[in-house]
C-alpha cells in the first residue's frame, strides 16, 4: 500500500512539473553520455571478454580469484565490480559466500572517471584526482583485507556453485551482448534518478525555505552520484571543503548505483548485507583518508 502511494505521488509530481522532470532527465542523459559512457563501456566489454574466455589448466587458488576480482572490479568503475563478481560466481571461480563478501570489497569508481572527469574537469587538477583515487582505494583495500581474513577463516566450509553453461556464440560476442545490458541498466537508472532528484529538489525548495544549492546537492547526491558531484561543483567549488564533499558524495554512490548493484547481485541471488556495510565504511573512511593525504 505504501509503495503504491509513493509511486502515485511521484507520478503526480512528474505530471505537474513536466518541465522540471525533462530538465533533470536531460541533465542525466548528458552526464551519462559525456561522463560515464566513454569511460565505462570499453572497460566493461574488455572485462567481460576476459571473464568469458575459457581458461586452461586447474581452477585458480582462492587468493588468485580474490585478487582477480579486486583488480578487475575495483578499477572498472560502477557497477563493474558487481558484474565481475557475479560472472566469476557463474564461472564457478567463487562460492556464494565469497561472492557476497567480494561484492562489497570490489566496488569503486574507475580511475578514468576519477582522474579524467572528477580530477581534470571538476577539480581542474589531475593531482587532486589521483589523491581522491588513492583515498578510495586505501579505504577499499582495508575493507578487502578484512574480507580476505573472513574468507580465510571460512575457507572450505562452502563448495563453489556448479551451474550449467549456456551455449556460447563466442567470448567477444557474449561480452558485447552482456555489456549492452549493463550499459542500458546504467543509463536507465542515471536518467531516471537525475530526473526524480530534480523534481523533488524543486518541490522542496518551493515548499520550504531552504538554500537551493544545498538542497539540490543533497537530494541529487542521494539519488544519482554524477549529478550530485556536478551540483556540488556548481555551488561549492570555491569552498575549502569542496574536495571532501566530492569524496563523500562518491562514497555514498546514490540510489542509482545501488539499484544497479541490486539488480546485478539479485540476479545471482547474492546477499547485499556486506555491500551495505562497506558503503557505511567508505562514507566515513574516504573523506578522512583524503583529508590526511592533503594535510
Amino acid at each position: 500500500m505504501i509503495n503504491i502511494i509513493i509511486i502515485w505521488g511521484l507520478i503526480l509530481l512528474f505530471i505537474f512539473q513536466p518541465g522540471t522532470a525533462h530538465d533533470g532527465a536531460e541533465a542525466g542523459a548528458y552526464l551519462f553520455v559525456n561522463a560515464l559512457l566513454p569511460y565505462l563501456l570499453p572497460y566493461i566489454i574488455l572485462t567481460q571478454w576476459l571473464l568469458k574466455t575459457p581458461s586452461a589448466g586447474k581452477r585458480p587458488k582462492s587468493w588468485k580469484s580474490y585478487l582477480k576480482a579486486y583488480v578487475l572490479g575495483s578499477f572498472g568503475g560502477f557497477p563493474v565490480g558487481a558484474v565481475t563478481v557475479t560472472e566469476m560466481y557463474k564461472n564457478r571461480e567463487l562460492s556464494k559466500k565469497e561472492s557476497s563478501l567480494l561484492l562489497a570489497a570490489c566496488h569503486a569508481p574507475g580511475p578514468m572517471f576519477i582522474i579524467g572527469f572528477v580530477g581534470t574537469e571538476l577539480f581542474g587538477n589531475v593531482q587532486s584526482g589521483w589523491k581522491l583515487l588513492a583515498a578510495i582505494h586505501i579505504a577499499n583495500l582495508i575493507f578487502f583485507l578484512l574480507t580476505l581474513f573472513l574468507l580465510r577463516a571460512e575457507e572450505g566450509q562452502e563448495e563453489r556453485v556448479i551451474q550449467t553453461k549456456t551455449k556460447s556464440s563466442g567470448p567477444l560476442l557474449d561480452a558485447i551482448k552482456d555489456s549492452s545490458s549493463v550499459i542500458i541498466l546504467v543509463a536507465t537508472t542515471v536518467i531516471f534518478f537525475s530526473s526524480l532528484g530534480n523534481v523533488i529538489t524543486t518541490t522542496a525548495s518551493s515548499a520550504f525555505t531552504v538554500d537551493i544549492g544545498i538542497a539540490k546537492t543533497i537530494v541529487l547526491s542521494l539519488f544519482e552520484m554524477t549529478s550530485g558531484v556536478q551540483s556540488a561543483t556548481d555551488h561549492f567549488y570555491s569552498m575549502s571543503f569542496y574536495p571532501f564533499i566530492i569524496a563523500a558524495i562518491i562514497s555514498v554512490n546514490g540510489l542509482s548505483i545501488h539499484m544497479q548493484v541490486y539488480v546485478i547481485a539479485k540476479a545471482a541471488n547474492l546477499s547485499l548485507k556486506p555491500y551495505l556495510l562497506s558503503r557505511l565504511w567508505s562514507v566515513i573512511a574516504v573523506p578522512l583518508i583524503l583529508f590526511l593525504i592533503y594535510t
